[in-house]
């Protein structure tokens, strides 16, 4: 049995560990867009399959028999496109999606917004000093509204557009520590916190930072990703791809 993990989490590569112990044949495709990404066990490709034809045909072509989808919340893209093309190909799908932070005692208190512009409108109109931790693709979006803001980006990797003089950028990886996080907060002067529903355990310190200090908090809701069944946890997702090669326990 083939499975192809589209990955770039550290869910995808626990799963690829996991399939790779259970003696299954796993691909793990990436994106590419991370200079240094770290790597899963089994087998790896990186880049684009050029859409969903493109994707069928490498399904077929590579005789795979099972797709895992372990990308980001965010990456919407390859998602639907995953979707698609497993469709027309014949091939089971299945979404592993980590939790959001949605059901936290403080995510009431958050302002939710719908993309990455709106975010931006939101923290202009509460003020102070902004923390960006929404990754570096779009952070266009935030220029307009933000231009002349105290704003501290924080990436992975180096930004791919110019960014405005009062803007900082702070290339930094985690997983991030409550007494790391909240320094960040004090001493640059945070009182906006941006951040996308990612979820996970990884950066949600930056949360539990901004409640003890009363820093806003602005969250960009999770795309749509309807369209193949889901699980939550490595466990289940092991399951599932198990259940394919030895058939119902």
């Amino acid at each position: 049995m083939t499975v192809l993990l589209l990955g770039g989490t550290g869910e995808a590569r626990a799963l690829a560990a996991a399939l790779v112990a259970a003696d299954v044949d796993v691909v793990s495709s990436l994106a590419g867009r991370v200079a240094r990404p770290a790597l899963p066990e089994g087998r790896t490709r990186v880049g684009g399959f050029g859409g969903v034809d493109g994707l069928v045909a490498w399904l077929r072509q590579h005789r795979v028999d099972a797709v895992v989808d372990a990308t980001h919340p965010f990456a919407a893209t390859i998602s639907a496109n995953a979707v698609a093309a497993c469709s027309a190909a014949g091939v089971p799908l299945l979404r592993l999606a980590r939790p959001g932070w949605g059901s936290r005692p403080d995510a009431a208190t958050w302002r939710w917004v719908d993309d990455t512009g709106e975010a931006a409108t939101v923290a202009a109109d509460l003020g102070g000093g902004v923390l960006l931790t929404t990754g570096r693709q779009g952070l266009e979006a935030f220029v307009p509204a933000l231009r002349d803001a105290s704003v501290v980006a924080r990436v992975v990797d180096p930004p791919e557009v110019a960014l405005p003089p009062s803007w900082t950028v702070l290339q930094d990886r985690g997983p991030y520590t409550l007494e790391g996080e909240t320094e960040l907060l004090r001493t640059r002067g945070v009182r906006v916190l941006v951040t996308k529903d990612s979820g996970g355990a990884l950066t949600s310190a930056k949360l539990d930072a901004a409640a003890a200090l009363g820093v806003a908090v602005v969250v960009v809701r999770r795309p749509d990703r309807s369209g193949a069944p889901s699980v939550a946890t490595v466990h289940e997702a092991v399951t599932w791809v198990l259940t394919r090669v030895t058939g119902p326990r």
